[in-house]
């Protein structure tokens, strides 16, 4: 009985030095299970989480929007916050006079092959009268006709019913961006373009409050610059601001040479009615920055393009005159610089995110889809500098089945990949991190060639694209 214990716990002992080197041999065959990334964090709170839970907006902001709302009485409220979401949502860009000649030359032509082979002996002034009407009536049908908001009092205080929390959601996330990856970040000033109902000025407030000596909102409303103030007192007259140092402007400072350590913009570009006036904007926005950008559109195809335009605005075009000749970087959401891989699926995708939020009449929490771009002046931060690999984007949310995780990544390269993240192959580290993680988090994670490449997706793959980013 004795020779057979001993026998036994031999073997157990042999078996347990092949797992623990079988381990030692998986991790350095493979880069991605260097324990370095961690950084003596959790698996639960590893490096590459940016995503948040449910989010409310502050007490005293709440407090002071009910107050407001409830003095307002305005009749149909909730249609119309429901209409006005619907219509922000739905919005696209305004169709360029270049692309309306193009199509109305295109018609034209169509139309007068059309009456010509129809061989009707009628005066040719005629037939091109007809045409012409022709022409009208199907642009009339077929273009959208984008048409500028103008917000009066009415109006902003059904924006602050609808859209209020939804937007303080999407800056809240994409603002922890920043105060996650960069946390030395301590901005003195920020300018925020389009400032609305001051929802940046609050976000920034709950991650900055201790540096921000000065915020500037810019708006071209002025009944919306006065909601936006009646927050900060908590709707009374002589109360004192929640937040100091708050400055409300219809225009932005003249001067080019004075910068701000945070520009932000949120839902904003997508106003702007030309693509030659956006581009203006971005680059006059980019000069008002000395650290980082951020611009926040809808989660839709629309307001992905936006970002996308502003994105290659700045990473390729020049401005005639140089103020600050640090060049624009990408810091989030790409892993890279190189064009969107969405943009190349058929059909094309947007890249957007999702936070979970709860409404300002505090009945059943809701999501917020949106997009973002942060660009920033400063060296990449250090916080990865000790990091052996780069770091992956997940796209939509990670699918954990037994002993495996789908995963779906923008990588470094620049490609859209399926990767199937399991513990022999990756490590056990990084295969607890991806059961983790969420949509819009980062993995340390380099795929190889036996990994799926996204570019032409196959049907499931791409049904579950859509679905989540639609």
């Amino acid at each position: 009985m004795g020779t057979r214990r001993y026998v036994s716990r031999v073997f157990c002992q042999q078996a347990s030095v092949l797992k623990i080197v079988s381990r030692n041999i998986t991790a350095a065959a493979n880069p991605q299970t260097n324990l370095d990334f961690l950084e003596g964090q959790p698996h639960k709170r590893h490096p590459g989480i940016s995503h948040l839970k449910t989010l409310r907006l502050p007490e005293e902001m709440q407090t002071a929007a009910r107050s407001i709302i409830d003095r307002a009485q305005v009749t149909q409220l909730p249609d119309r916050t429901l209409k006005l979401t619907n219509f922000l949502w739905s919005r696209k860009r305004a169709v360029e006079d270049f692309t309306l000649r193009q199509k109305a030359l295109s018609l034209e032509k169509k139309l007068w092959k059309k009456a010509v082979e129809k061989g009707d002996n009628m005066d040719n002034h005629v037939v091109l009268e007809g045409v012409q009407r022709e022409v009208f009536s199907e642009l009339r049908r077929t273009i959208y006709h984008w048409t500028p908001l103008k917000y009066n009092e009415e109006l902003g205080v059904v924006y602050m019913a609808s859209r209020m929390a939804g937007g303080y959601a999407a800056v809240r996330r994409a603002l922890n961006e920043i105060k996650k990856r960069d946390p030395t970040f301590a901005p003195h000033s920020l300018l925020d373009f389009g400032s609305g109902l001051g929802t940046v000025a609050w976000a920034s407030h709950f991650y900055w409050a201790d540096t921000l000596k000065e915020i500037v909102c810019v708006d071209s409303s002025g009944p919306m610059n006065i909601l936006a103030e009646r927050l900060l007192k908590g709707d009374e007259e002589h109360a004192p601001s929640h937040i100091k140092h708050v400055y409300f402007r219809q225009f932005l400072p003249v001067s080019p040479k004075v910068q701000f350590d945070l520009v932000t913009s949120a839902f904003t570009l997508s106003e702007i009615s030309s693509i030659k006036e956006r581009e203006e904007a971005v680059f006059t926005l980019w000069r008002k920055t000395s650290s980082y950008l951020l611009l926040v559109e809808n989660g839709t195809k629309e307001g992905h393009q936006i970002l996308m335009e502003a994105r290659d605005t700045l990473l390729q075009k020049k401005e005639e005159r140089v103020y600050d000749s640090r060049p624009a970087s990408v810091f989030a959401p790409c892993s890279h610089e190189k064009t969107c891989p969405k943009l190349a699926l058929m059909p094309a995708l947007p890249c957007n995110f999702r936070q979970k939020y709860m409404p300002l009449n505090g009945h059943n929490s809701q999501i917020e889809k949106f997009s973002y771009l942060i660009l920033t002046r400063a060296p990449p931060p250090e916080a990865k500098s000790n990091m052996s690999v780069e770091w992956s984007r997940l796209i939509a949310s990670p699918q954990p089945r037994t002993r495996h995780v789908h995963c779906r990544l923008c990588c470094p390269d620049g490609q859209l990949k399926h990767v199937v993240v399991t513990p022999r192959k990756h490590g056990r580290d990084l295969y607890r991190c991806a059961r983790s993680s969420e949509w819009g988090d980062q993995l340390p994670l380099i795929p190889d060639e036996e990994d799926n490449d996204m570019i032409q997706p196959d049907v499931e793959d791409n049904d579950m694209i859509q679905n989540d980013s639609e």
